[in-house]
């Protein structure tokens, strides 16, 4: 019955301690192969023989290590995790616990204690389908993932809303954060705008199917590229479409992780808001990246600096093309635009112009790189009283499309325009 608790090397030391007592080996052949000292191999023979195999069996074995932490302190700490950090990993925890708690235990340690709580669930037990790996590029700046997770990132302080989330292939470094209300066009201008601010200009950006990154039909910029794809082609930046989420799983895995670890940091801080949010950001940047980032197989830097050609303010807008008609009239976005009779306006009658929307509600109206002034005229906003009056000549007609909007329903902006909100946060377009 001994024989059965006894240990793989246990048992691999009575075969060969046989052999030395049958006299089949020497003390020095039996050292050799145990791997142990003649003297060592010598006091296990003598054990042997007095104890037979018990005399090999670890007297260790079934009690505790010498090295065990108190029982006071396991109990102290799985208190703290229970009350503060249920939801934490053990990595995570075993940090907090050393910087707030002032109780350094190792991860492993912390592991180990969770799991035989019940707060942690083992990796075995969490296992699930196994997807190939992709290499990483070779260089910093060759390739960067995008992507936007929606996520109660307040939890319940706040509203739900989108962290845009930029990392770069090669180094699983959080190249820039941005927490947005939604995953819009303007949303990735504005993080896009401040992540090659900061960093330069990558060789490519790779990112999903979503409607902000590729044309699910052509016709959407008259060449079949969406608004974000026509601002990157004019800085010379290549987008890239993945065909499925595994392709693209490192920012996949960060979502994850920052699903995890930004949503606790928040709540540690007490952020409750996109704007705190924000501000927050940069700190948590540079810890993840100071405990996760890999180092490159190349340490070259493939960013490349703007050139003095390029404005990221005007790359970066929503652009459409229209007919300027005879009456040097336009619309765009259910509104009538009456431009100023130049002599510019007039030699553009009849020919394409561009009109420019900027993130931040400005409108610009364009022919061969010269800014037309402009009125507007919009045919959504209710007439007022006032105006009838103080336009005479217009007054039947404004008195006629005032009683057939009263009559309708309210018309709704162009669902393809871009859409923005104010500062009270209620949805706009221009106008």
């Amino acid at each position: 019955m001994t024989v059965r608790i006894m240990s793989d090397k246990e048992l691999a030391r009575l075969e060969v301690l046989r052999d030395l007592d049958d006299q089949r080996l020497t003390a020095a052949a039996a050292a050799d192969i145990l791997g142990l000292g003649r003297r060592q191999v010598l006091r296990l023979l003598r054990a042997y023989r007095t104890r037979g195999v018990d005399g090999l069996i670890s007297k260790q074995r079934g009690r505790p290590s010498n090295r065990r932490k108190p029982e006071d302190v396991r109990a102290e700490a799985l208190a703290i995790i229970t009350e503060r950090y249920a939801d934490f990993g053990p990595t995570l925890a075993a940090e907090k616990l050393r910087e707030l708690h002032d109780i350094c235990l190792g991860r492993e340690t912390v592991r180990v204690w969770m799991a035989q709580a019940g707060i942690w669930c083992t990796r075995k037990k969490r296992r699930g389908r196994v997807y190939q790996p992709r290499y990483r590029r070779d260089c910093l700046g060759e390739l960067v993932q995008i992507d936007g997770s929606e996520h109660r990132w307040f939890e319940h302080r706040g509203p739900m809303c989108t962290l845009l989330v930029f990392i770069d292939d090669a180094t699983s470094r959080l190249m820039h954060l941005r927490f947005v209300e939604t995953e819009s066009t303007f949303a990735y201008f504005a993080a896009t705008q401040g992540y090659l601010e900061a960093h330069g200009k990558p060789v490519a950006f790779y990112s999903d199917k979503h409607s902000v990154f590729r044309a699910a039909r052509t016709g959407v910029t008259g060449d079949g590229m969406t608004q974000f794809g026509r601002a990157l082609h004019a800085l010379n930046i290549e987008i890239i479409c993945a065909n499925s989420s595994q392709a693209k799983g490192r920012v996949e895995r960060a979502n994850k992780t920052l699903q995890d670890r930004l949503v606790k940091e928040l709540r540690l801080a007490g952020v409750s808001t996109i704007e705190a949010g924000n501000a927050f950001l940069p700190g948590f940047i540079a810890d993840y990246n100071a405990r996760f980032a890999k180092a490159p197989v190349n340490p070259k830097d493939l960013h490349r600096p703007m050139s003095s050609r390029e404005t990221l303010d005007d790359a970066f807008t929503w652009r459409v093309e229209r007919t300027l008609s005879q009456a040097l009239t336009l619309q765009y976005d259910k509104v009538l635009f009456i431009l100023d009779p130049t002599e510019e306006a007039q030699d553009a009658i009849g020919k394409r112009v561009e009109v420019l929307d900027y993130p931040d509600g400005r409108l610009a109206i364009r022919h061969n790189g010269v800014d037309l002034p402009y009125r507007a005229f919009d045919k959504i906003r209710h007439v007022k009283q006032a105006d009838i009056v103080e336009n005479k000549r217009l007054g039947p007609l404004l008195e006629m499309i005032r009683q057939q909007q009263m009559a309708q329903a309210p018309e709704k902006r162009s669902r393809r325009g871009p859409q923005r909100r104010d500062q009270t946060g209620h949805m706009f377009s221009i106008g």
